[in-house]
């Protein structure tokens, strides 16, 4: 059986991100079968390897926040003169009725990054988090959580078309995974995928003649948008769960 990197043991096992890992082995609060584990240090997987108690409370303050995106910012990194999201994470952009009943504290906003994409001219859910065990729930290599969308378009949809939107389709020379995509009303359709390729959507419409006039995420795994008003924010409670 072949040793792998410490960090990656406690990623595969959902303990933490491979950068917080990394962190917590700097900070000598990683064990190898109790032994304090070094920065690149290998393992075998059915080692025993455990997070000291300082991580495990470092874990337990990380936030996660639930924004509702509007058209107009960008999810990440700043660009092009448009705003990221997180600058709408502020005290007067918390929605008043949060049944998580939390203070704001600036300590949140520390190491906050969006888990997932949502485009520029898209609105709706989006996932902001300090804890890398949720954004590797998210948008790790090997998530199957979904994400739901709302889809206003323009344009003729055959039956054959909605198939391939359903399954058939491939973008960047790479066949996209099985969505479940169908009529809302009539001029709206709903998606539901299992990854999220740049403008994935967008793109999929395209490729069977429809236009994308109108884009909202409504829900990620478990969690939906619910109420949550435009440009407003809550926290993840901690009895909610994505998957």
């Amino acid at each position: 059986m072949e040793k792998i990197r410490v960090s990656k043991i406690l990623a595969d096992r959902g303990l933490c991100s491979r950068r917080e890992a990394d962190a917590y082995i700097e900070k000598g609060l990683v064990k190898v079968d109790g032994v304090v584990a070094t920065l690149g240090e290998r393992a075998l997987p059915t080692q025993k390897i455990e997070l000291d108690t300082q991580a495990r409370r470092t874990q337990a303050r990380q936030v996660t926040i639930l924004l509702n995106k509007p058209i107009g910012y960008v999810s990440g990194q700043a660009e092009h003169g448009y705003k990221p999201a997180v600058t709408l994470i502020v005290p007067e952009n918390h929605w008043r009725a949060d049944p998580a009943h939390w203070r704001f504290e600036r300590s949140h906003l520390r190491g906050l990054a969006a888990a997932g994409r949502l485009d520029i001219d898209s609105q709706g859910l989006l996932v902001l988090t300090q804890d890398g065990r949720i954004a590797r729930q998210l948008i790790g290599e090997d998530s199957t959580t979904d994400k739901e969308y709302l889809v206003r378009v323009q344009g003729r949809l055959s039956p054959e078309g909605l198939a391939l939107l359903n399954h058939g389709l491939s973008l960047d020379g790479k066949a996209l995974r099985p969505a479940q995509v169908a009529w809302q009303n009539q001029d709206q359709l709903r998606f539901v995928l299992r990854e999220g390729k740049k403008r994935q959507i967008r793109r999929m419409c395209e490729l069977v003649g429809l236009k994308v006039v109108g884009l909202k995420r409504i829900r990620i795994g478990k969690v939906m948008l619910g109420d949550l008003p435009q440009g407003q924010w809550r926290y993840l409670r901690p009895e909610e769960s994505f998957i």
